[in-house]
């Protein structure tokens, strides 16, 4: 019987110490300790466990939400390698029988690198044949079921791959942890595609009627050419696009864009009738977050989604330290909010941070 004392963490390439040192510091929180091994720019992160069963315990109540680099997180074993190509199948079973049954999903990734993109055409042949075998075997339902645990592969190349699995209501729900989504040919930017995904992250599918729903008034600073103009507009919402440049023509048509032409930190809403902020400004991180606070503690905004650039070095405790200080000043003033951050797949070297105010 294979241990699995190891959790994979899907990440960004290039982000994989960042991804480390996250896990490595969410882990000690909850007093798990182990440590991770890292391949700069290979797309994962390993986190093996000095303690039997502690993988499967992090994976369990560490919330997968809070987590600001990963994509994905599941619980392993030991890398299988020497699969024979005439049977794959057999010793990822072996391993699977030991520690799961009655699963809902299944899902053969690979890393978010060039070379994994090599592998996705053999993976999803894999997944076929795979799926059937483990349905006889009666590990994997033979109809999807979203409640139940998900089987993981993560193949390293064709004959070598990790196995395990992650908890359906504490994982992501994206093959290989990101939303696909197709760049519509109208929007001003590709950077409309941050938001979109935003969205998907943060905001529960059954609450988009409600929180996304048209006739609501957004504000979006730094809003030029309006890449996240566009996607408010899509939905039918009032948008105040704050920028001192230029705004795409189509959007400025549709009548549901006012474009002030004033600098994002110095504008000042008249109304008090803003459900939505969302800024994509180049700028410091912490004076983002002061202009962010701003908003918030003066209830100008309902919820706000914004982005963070970061610097080279020391990404995670950049990262860290911004979020301390807006929970700070939040809760000096004794504002109430839920936060989330999340390095989106269409983010490149910055983070999205989404902060709901709540009353009562």
């Amino acid at each position: 019987m294979q241990k699995l004392n190891k959790i994979i963490l899907y990440c960004r390439s290039g982000f994989e110490k960042e991804c480390a040192a996250e896990i490595t510091d969410k882990a000690s929180q909850q007093e798990i300790y182990g440590f991770a091994k890292v391949n700069e720019k290979c797309g994962y992160v390993i986190f093996q466990c000095y303690q039997d069963n502690d993988a499967q315990t992090l994976v369990k109540n560490l919330s997968f939400r809070k987590l600001v680099f990963a994509r994905q997180m599941f619980v392993a074993g030991n890398l299988l390698t020497d699969l024979p190509t005439n049977d794959r199948i057999t010793p990822i079973i072996d391993v699977l029988s030991d520690c799961i049954d009655k699963a809902g999903d299944l899902r053969v990734e690979v890393a978010d690198t060039n070379e994994g993109k090599e592998l996705a055409s053999f993976c999803r042949k894999f997944t076929v044949p795979l799926r059937q075998a483990l349905r006889n075997k009666r590990i994997l339902l033979k109809i999807a079921n979203p409640s139940r645990p998900v089987i993981h592969l993560f193949f390293i190349n064709n004959n070598c791959c990790y196995v395990g699995y992650s908890f359906s209501q504490n994982n992501s729900p994206f093959y290989m942890g990101i939303p696909r989504l197709k760049f519509p040919a109208d929007a001003p930017s590709r950077s409309t595609l941050k938001l979109e995904e935003a969205f998907h992250i943060f905001i529960p599918y059954e609450e988009w009627d409600e929180r996304l729903k048209g006739g609501l008034n957004a504000v979006d600073l730094g809003a030029c050419p309006g890449g996240w103009t566009y996607q408010l507009v899509k939905r039918n919402m009032m948008v105040y696009a704050i920028d001192n440049g230029a705004m795409n023509e189509k959007l400025m048509s549709t009548g549901q864009v006012k474009h002030y032409r004033e600098d994002g930190f110095k504008f000042t809403p008249k109304k008090h009738n803003i459900y939505w902020l969302v800024c994509d400004m180049v700028e410091k991180p912490t004076k983002i977050t002061g202009l962010i606070a701003k908003w918030l503690t003066n209830g100008w905004c309902r919820e706000t989604i914004f982005n963070l650039k970061l610097p080279m070095k020391k990404r995670y405790e950049e990262v860290k330290q911004n979020l301390q200080l807006l929970i700070d000043e939040l809760h000096n003033k004794q504002i109430n909010v839920q936060i989330q951050a999340k390095q989106l797949y269409h983010d490149r070297e910055e983070v999205t941070i989404h902060v709901q105010r709540i009353w009562g």
